[in-house]
């Protein structure tokens, strides 16, 4: 039986987004492509297209995915953070640069441009869940207005992203520094961000 027969009710879908967070994870966005994740699926390169008519429907779906596990992960490191807002908004970056270290899928694979004009329902519903989240967590700090929460998010995902870039390019390798290490860089750094 060929591998792409091998999948039925909807699971070649299923395979096809979980391929892809390989191939993003060892390639990245600039060299993902349908083909490459049709060979690590270990389908026929025509397969994914009965899911996904080209590459930005597909990385679309992708983009839900990450966006729906990011907000899942920080969450959880807030609840973990305890009490403390800006604990809990600090730990998100920490929970960035983990997810990032892992999976490849950030911000420039959640909110890649050419996904703005794939009409995609669920990629917005989890995209503007995760954006809620990290808005929720900032206004929690005390911030004085909805756009200096904006700020305050978009400065703490600088720096995150920041950490989590500077470990996968092995900006940390002459160190030996772990993800985890990294990740808590990030966290510290995301505290002095946050006015006390």
């Amino acid at each position: 039986m060929s591998a792409d027969r091998a999948y039925h009710h909807g699971d070649l879908r299923a395979a096809l987004i979980r391929a892809s967070f390989e191939v993003l994870a060892d390639c990245g966005l600039e060299r993902f492509s349908v083909a490459a994740v049709a060979r690590r699926a270990q389908v026929s390169s025509a397969a994914p297209y009965r899911h996904f008519p080209d590459r930005n429907h597909l990385l679309s779906a992708v983009s839900a995915v990450a966006a729906h596990d990011l907000r899942a992960e920080v969450a959880a490191a807030a609840d973990a953070a305890g009490a403390d807002p800006r604990e809990r908004l600090a730990s998100m970056a920490g929970a960035y640069v983990r997810y990032v270290v892992r999976t490849r899928a950030g911000f420039p694979v959640i909110f890649a441009p050419e996904l703005y004009e794939v009409p995609d329902d669920a990629r917005r519903e989890q995209t503007r869940a995760l954006i809620t989240t990290l808005t929720e967590l900032a206004t929690a700090t005390a911030c004085a207005s909805y756009e200096e929460a904006v700020r305050l998010v978009e400065a703490t995902i600088a720096v995150a992203h920041g950490y989590a870039a500077l470990f996968t390019d092995n900006f940390f390798a002459h160190g030996g520094l772990t993800a985890g290490d990294a990740a808590e860089r990030a966290t510290t750094a995301a505290r002095a961000l946050i006015r006390p």
